[in-house]
């Protein structure tokens, strides 16, 4: 594993502790550039991870809480007009930031959701006619509650896709739990974490994906598992071109991570659930349904001649 990025999720593995995959694909999708939605019930470290990756990589951080009352100012910032200066000054919501955590994001209102999407897509906003870029990196780490708890509004399929990745935490393991049980609070432990990535290393990374080379095979691979979501599924939605190239760039990320210039299908294996399952299976909460096990299952590696 590359050193720099080995010592990075290292420092948010000692704090996250039993959740070294969700660690990975959490940093695969800040190399992608893309954004991060988290679906588990409340309490399993979603603030724990955001804020710990934001402070491993000096990066800024703001937490929006999301509720039904939410306003789309609230999240994009307001001009006021003030005296002394007999102008509109304005001031800036906490979507300025390098990583926000969008907490249960399904709690607040179709529009203050559309805010935050638009924000996510354009990485910008417009206040008041005028466009002001976010900071880069901008990535968002959104939250959700399961969709059967009450006081809940469901991201449409066209949201969700905004998306790059989707994963679960899930409950600690015993061990991990005894740990965390008898130890530091976690908390206390972000605020000592020492940065081990400056922003300039993680653009130089984010380059780097850039770079990993996909063969001839591999991109067929690919297409046969695209091909498949939209002729084999029935009624779900297939992949589109975005969840596709969404496949290939988290594959990059991933071989990055694990040292390697040159994509392994190893590697589409590994991110596939989390890239296309709200994709193709909106109304699923689960990773590792069926679809996506059919999808390894049945997708040949290589083409039959």
């Amino acid at each position: 594993m590359n050193p720099l990025i080995s010592r990075t999720l290292e420092q948010i593995n000692n704090i996250l502790l039993g959740k070294e995959v969700q660690v990975k694909l959490a940093f695969t999708c800040l190399l992608c550039e893309g954004h991060l939605l988290i679906e588990d019930i409340p309490g399993l470290g979603k603030t724990t991870l955001s804020h710990a990756l934001a402070n491993t990589l000096d990066l800024s951080y703001n937490r929006i809480q999301f509720t039904s009352d939410l306003l789309p100012a609230d999240l994009l910032g307001v001009s006021i007009f003030e005296s002394n200066k007999k102008e509109f000054v304005f001031h800036p919501g906490p979507v300025f930031a390098s990583i926000v955590l969008a907490d249960e994001i399904n709690r607040a209102t179709p529009k203050a959701q559309s805010a935050l999407l638009e924000a996510m897509e354009e990485r910008q906003v417009s206040v008041d006619g005028k466009t002001r870029p976010l900071p880069e990196p901008f990535y968002v780490i959104a939250t959700q509650n399961p969709q059967e708890q009450s006081g809940t509004f469901p991201l449409p399929e066209s949201q969700l896709d905004r998306f790059f990745m989707r994963i679960q935490l899930g409950y600690p393991t015993k061990e991990a739990e005894r740990t965390i049980l008898k130890g530091e609070n976690r908390r206390d432990m972000i605020e000592h974490i020492t940065p081990t990535l400056t922003p300039e290393q993680l653009k130089e990374l984010i380059n780097a994906v850039k770079k990993v080379s996909v063969s001839d095979t591999l991109l067929d691979y690919v297409q046969n598992i695209i091909e498949y979501t939209r002729e084999k599924l029935g009624q779900h939605t297939g992949l589109s071109p975005r969840g596709g190239l969404a496949l290939v760039k988290a594959a990059k990320a991933w071989a990055l991570i694990d040292n390697r210039d040159y994509v392994l299908p190893e590697d589409v294996q590994a991110i596939l659930a989390n890239v296309v399952e709200h994709r193709i299976n909106p109304s699923s909460s689960q990773l590792g349904t069926p679809l996506s096990n059919k999808i390894l299952t049945e997708v040949p590696l290589y083409s039959k001649t």
